[in-house]
């Protein structure tokens, strides 16, 4: 199964319409996707707004594949299960993101070896072509997947994303840092 997850901010239905136009001519391959504010329709995934923390998990752990766009949880996700992950980067030049910021982050998590990188439909197209002609391979949980330049930056990532606990450090004049 692919699994899809666009995110709950902002539509992002150039993913899902590139995801959707795959599906249509591979129905062996089940895909179910987390579409969030989006509106459109799509014939050949199965699509809900949200899912549960509990969902979520459960989805992705089944995936032999995860699409995505380019988010920090789905990305420290995928490499702490092994998940092989394509990302499309929302452009803010479509009105799917208010700047750029996911393809500066594509661009850098792009060294990770369980990671693809496309730009538009096309490009998600091979990606999936590629990806079933493997027979979407799951990699080991734990395997070396950035590779030890990219490890001291995922570990400030992931000290960022999943501390729910930090508060707002304050500097010695008592600003927020």
């Amino acid at each position: 199964m692919i699994f899809a997850t666009v995110g709950t901010q902002l539509p992002f239905d150039r993913l899902l319409h590139g995801l959707d136009s795959w599906a249509s001519r591979n129905p062996s391959v089940p895909i179910f996707a987390q579409i969030g504010t989006s509106s459109g329709r799509f014939r050949h995934i199965e699509t809900v707004p949200s899912l549960s923390q509990t969902e979520f998990a459960q989805r992705f752990e089944a995936a032999r594949l995860v699409v995505s766009h380019a988010g920090m949880g789905t990305i420290l996700s995928a490499a702490e299960m092994g998940k092989p992950l394509i990302l499309m980067p929302r452009r803010a030049k479509f009105g799917e993101h208010r700047n750029d910021h996911q393809q500066d982050t594509a661009a850098e998590m792009s060294r990770l070896s369980n990671l693809r990188v496309v730009a538009d439909g096309e490009d998600l197209h091979r990606a999936l072509d590629r990806a079933a002609a493997r027979g979407f391979p799951c990699l080991s949980p734990g395997a070396d997947l950035a590779g030890r330049e990219l490890e001291p930056l995922l570990e400030v990532i992931r000290d960022f994303v999943w501390d729910q606990t930090a508060a707002p450090k304050t500097t010695r004049i008592g600003k927020v840092a």
